[in-house]
């Protein structure tokens, strides 16, 4: 099997404001991604798995790229599904899962049945607080601690 790796790297502009992609970023210890909108408390970042995204677009006969999930970072090679509590290794960065994300309405105007079908095996993909900050870059090596 391939290595686990950081796919994307999105930051919010405002609450419920567009996501832009960026090739590099900077997590900050007990904060989250350096200009993002959404800093800060438990849900410091939120990550989503290419794979499990794109079984949700087959489940549902969709075609949406994974940013339309509104997530910070896509990762592939890792599955996500009761992660709590665990610690991932992103580039130099230490992350802890703190739980489920849960699909928003904006998921169900993205693609009709997309919220229902994100409520089943962490399909909304997980929030984590970062334990330890530092540079990331699309193409980083993922893996749990």
């Amino acid at each position: 099997m391939a290595e686990a790796q950081l796919l994307g790297i999105f930051l919010k502009r405002a609450h419920g404001g567009p996501m832009d992609a960026q090739e590099t970023a900077t997590l900050e210890a007990g904060r989250g991604l350096v200009g993002s909108a959404d800093r800060g408390g438990r849900r410091q970042v939120t990550l989503i798995s290419q794979e499990r995204w794109t079984e949700l677009m087959q489940e549902i006969g969709a075609s949406l790229r994974p940013e339309a999930r509104r997530a910070n970072l896509i990762v592939s090679g890792i599955d996500f599904e009761g992660t709590r509590g665990r610690i991932l290794i992103m580039g130099g960065c230490r992350l802890r899962i703190g739980g489920e994300t849960r699909p928003c309405e904006f998921m169900e105007e993205a693609a009709i049945g997309l919220q229902a079908a994100m409520r089943e095996h962490w399909g909304g993909g997980a929030f984590a607080e970062v334990l330890e900050g530092g540079a990331i870059a699309v193409g980083d090596s993922v893996a749990w601690e």
